[in-house]
C-alpha cells in the first residue's frame, strides 16, 4: 500500500493552506487504508497530506527519508482558527461528535476568538450514510450556514468519504478539514494526550483507548496491537518536492520512498 505524505511544517500549512482538502494521516487511517479500497483511492483527492503520527514520523527518520515535522489535526485546528480570528471572511461549520459535543466546541471556539466564527453545528447519527435522507439533511444544514470551512468528525475513513463524495454540493465551503477527535478536544470532553505521550509514539494508544470508528467510547486497545497491525502491512512514506500551495521560496526536494 502506497501513501504519499507531504514534507511540510506546521507553519507552512498554516501560512499556505487556504482552500482545498486537508488530510492528517495517523495510524488508525493507515490500518483502514489496508482494507478499504475506496478510502485508499480517495487519498490523492486531498491537496495536503500531513503526518499525524509519531510512529510514522519516527519510521520515516529511521528509513532515511525524514519528515521535518509531525503536523497533527488537533494541533493545527486551534492555530488555524486563532490565526483567522480577525478575518470575518472565515466562518466554520462543525459536523460530527456525539450529541451536543459540536455545540460545546462552538461555544468554546467563539469565546476564544471573540466573534461568531463557528456559525453552525450538527451531530449526525452513526448511521447517517445509510439512513434515508440524512445526508441531504446534513448538506442542507451546512449550506444554510454559508460557512467557508467545514470540520468533519465522523470517524476515520467515513469523514473523508463524506467530504470527497459531496464537496461539490457545498459551494460555500472552501476548506475541508476531516479532524475527528479534534471536536472532542475543543469541547474539553476528551483529554488531549500529554506531549510526552505523543512524542513517545503512544498517541494512538490514547485515541484507541477512548474511541471507536464512529467516535464513541470503547474499551482500550494497547499500543502493541497498533504497532503489530501497522508492521504487518506495507506502508510507503514519500516526501514530495512540490505542491500547488507551497511557499514560493521552498526549495525543490527529491522524492524519497520508505517502506515499513
Amino acid at each position: 500500500m502506497n501513501v504519499d505524505i507531504d514534507d511540510v511544517t506546521m507553519d507552512e500549512v498554516l501560512f499556505s493552506f487556504r482552500e482545498g482538502l486537508l488530510l492528517t494521516l495517523h495510524v488508525d487511517m493507515i490500518m483502514k487504508l489496508q482494507k478499504d479500497r475506496e478510502f485508499y483511492e480517495m487519498v490523492p483527492e486531498f491537496d495536503v497530506v500531513t503526518c499525524d503520527s509519531q510512529v510514522l514520523f519516527a519510521a520515516a527518520k529511521i528509513l532515511g527519508t525524514p519528515l521535518r515535522e509531525r503536523v497533527s489535526g488537533s494541533d493545527f485546528f486551534p492555530r488555524f482558527y486563532a490565526g483567522h480570528k480577525n478575518d470575518e471572511g472565515v466562518t466554520i461549520f462543525i459536523c460530527g461528535g456525539g450529541p451536543g459535543i459540536a455545540e460545546i466546541s462552538r461555544r468554546n471556539i467563539n469565546a476564544a476568538v471573540g466573534r461568531e466564527m463557528v456559525v453552525g453545528t450538527d451531530s449526525p447519527p452513526r448511521d447517517f450514510d445509510t439512513r434515508l435522507g440524512e445526508v441531504d439533511r446534513m448538506i442542507s444544514k451546512i449550506n444554510d450556514s454559508r460557512a467557508t470551512v467545514l470540520v468533519v468528525g465522523l470517524g476515520a475513513g467515513r469523514q473523508e468519504k463524506f467530504i470527497v463524495r459531496y464537496r461539490d454540493r457545498m459551494p460555500h465551503v472552501k476548506a475541508f478539514l476531516p479532524l475527528g477527535g479534534t471536536i472532542d478536544y475543543e469541547a474539553n470532553t476528551l483529554r488531549r494526550p500529554s506531549r510526552w505521550v505523543t512524542d513517545a509514539g503512544s498517541g494512538c494508544t490514547a485515541w484507541f483507548a477512548s474511541r471507536d470508528n464512529d467516535g464513541t467510547v470503547t474499551s482500550s486497545i494497547n499500543r502493541q496491537s497498533c504497532t503489530c497491525s501497522l508492521s504487518n502491512g506495507l506502508v510507503c512514506i514519500a516526501t514530495h518536492s512540490e505542491r500547488p500551495w507551497r511557499l514560493p521560496h521552498d526549495e525543490a526536494r527529491p522524492q524519497h520512498v520508505s517502506r515499513i
